[in-house]
């Protein structure tokens, strides 16, 4: 890893594979957008790779910052508490990484955005 920059987007994971592939897409497209920048994915639960695991990989390839970013609506109970306690345990089992976490995706402008666009796609279908 030449950056000790990461990024890790963390859904809530699924049994159906194209759901959690969805996780993946969006990874490379964030890839694209920072380059500087490594970018893994993690399922909160149901699918591989683990929170746990995604950050001791990215530790192991010289991550020294990671910053989380829950892919979720809303700050329910797993963006609250599920997910930073799992990203704590793991950091505190590494040591010496920085972990951060932003908001979920909520209310922001884009997404009000691409909610209007999706209805408007409906009401043409």
């Amino acid at each position: 890893m030449s950056s000790r920059r990461a990024v890790l987007l963390v859904d809530h994971g699924s049994r159906r594979e194209e759901a959690n592939r969805q996780l993946e897409e969006l990874a490379g497209r964030v890839r694209r957008a920072l380059p500087d920048r490594e970018v893994a994915i993690a399922h909160l639960e149901i699918a591989p790779p683990s929170i746990a695991e995604a950050i001791e990989s990215l530790a192991a390839r010289g991550a020294s910052e990671i910053v989380i970013h829950p892919f979720f609506l809303a700050p329910g109970r797993h963006v609250l508490e599920d997910v930073p306690r799992l990203a704590r345990e793991a950091g505190e089992r590494l040591g010496g990484v920085a972990i951060r976490m932003g908001p979920p995706l909520g209310l922001h402008d884009r997404v009000v955005e691409a909610v209007v666009a999706r209805i408007e796609e409906a009401e043409r279908s």
